[in-house]
């Protein structure tokens, strides 16, 4: 993670470095900037340059005024024509999901290009803060990114003496999907004393069979199901009575919208897993 480096008042000329440990310079504050992943735009919002904001790729549909924003295709395929056509003076990328060919052709047009990785709580801030810096909007920016610094801090001191408590996080049911232990949701499990049952798998997002979790027996099942009031997949757990998780009645539900992207809701998110991991710390 870049340090912001700033030089005069808030219309002075932006320079910040991306999580590629690229320098991004601008003329001016960006005043067309186009997101290229859903976590992306949320970023952006909460960061204060909402107003700035003037396409995106689909799926972007946080805050509620996003879902009207031109669309420039999708998060990992790009219509670079409709993007070209909104004007940008800055393209904010996902630097894990874009695709890599289409960002060079950007790049090779001379288009200013900031890419974003967030993938845990201090990334998000930190991404808060410099596309803040890009969009001159360093005050909310700084404002939004200590508060969740300080929220998260507050989290991991009321949990940090709590009895581990072993977790299968479900992330889709067929196949039957996990995450590893460098993925964000593994790492806010980690904050409530949630042990990740899965977290050694080499893959973020792994494959893997009904027999392995049954093996492992979890104290707690939780999943984000297809929807943030669809919990239909913990109902094929009940199948399974010899299992911790089923016998104490430990299957929970979270929205997935508060977990799934990295933003400043996942701290939302992660408030949700804290209270579920009480909850079976009670049942024993």
């Amino acid at each position: 993670m870049g340090l912001l480096a700033l030089a005069g008042s808030a219309q002075a000329a932006p320079c910040v470095t991306d999580d590629r440990g690229r320098e991004v310079c601008l003329e001016a504050p960006a005043e067309r900037i186009v997101a290229l992943s859903p976590g992306v735009t949320e970023l952006l919002y909460a960061a204060g340059a909402g107003g700035s904001v003037v396409g995106a790729v689909s799926f972007s549909d946080y805050p509620p005024e996003a879902a009207d924003l031109p669309r420039v295709g999708s998060y990992d395929r790009l219509d670079l024509e409709a993007l070209l056509a909104l004007s940008p003076n800055l393209v904010v990328a996902w630097s894990g999901g874009n695709p890599e060919q289409q960002l060079e052709r950007l790049s090779a047009l001379d288009m200013p290009v900031f890419f974003s990785d967030a993938d845990d709580f201090a990334s998000i801030a930190s991404n808060l803060e410099r596309l803040a810096v890009l969009a001159g909007s360093e005050a909310q920016g700084r404002r939004v990114a200590e508060r969740l610094r300080e929220e998260v801090a507050d989290l991991r001191a009321r949990h940090a003496e709590a009895e581990p408590v072993k977790v299968f996080y479900q992330v889709w049911a067929s196949p039957l999907m996990t995450i590893n232990g460098e993925h964000w949701i593994s790492q806010a499990l980690a904050l409530c004393g949630g042990v990740n049952l899965f977290a050694r798998q080499s893959s973020l997002v792994p494959r893997i069979a009904v027999e392995a979790v049954l093996a492992r027996d979890p104290e707690a099942i939780i999943t984000g199901g297809m929807g943030k009031s669809d919990a239909s997949w913990l109902d094929a757990w009940h199948d399974y009575p010899d299992m911790t998780a089923v016998q104490r009645d430990n299957l929970f539900f979270v929205d997935p919208d508060l977990v799934q992207r990295a933003t400043p809701r996942l701290l939302e998110g992660t408030r949700q897993i804290c209270h579920h991991l009480e909850v079976a710390r009670e049942r024993r």
